[in-house]
């Protein structure tokens, strides 16, 4: 069952450089709001995998702060619409 948009775009925009809520109801309601619906969906799957990555002990550190980041960098890329035609 598809996500209701309310809880889709229910993240901390805080940390976002680009966040525009305008522009991301906007998308909802595009051409391509099937497509960003999916992207926010994904982006929620990145941040709980980078949450989950950030609490193993069996990787280096650096190594794992490096790529909980990736993970949440691509979460805020998604949700900021970057990755729209």
């Amino acid at each position: 069952m598809q996500r209701p948009d309310e809880e889709l775009l229910d993240f901390d925009t805080g940390e976002l450089e680009d966040w525009d809520e305008e522009r991301a109801r906007a998308a909802l309601d595009g051409d391509h709001g099937t497509l960003y619906r999916n992207h926010l969906d994904i982006a929620l799957h990145l941040v709980q995998w980078a949450e989950a990555e950030s609490g193993r002990t069996d990787t280096d550190a650096r190594y794992k702060a490096g790529y909980t980041q990736a993970l949440r960098d691509m979460a805020a890329f998604l949700r900021q619409t970057y990755y729209l035609p």
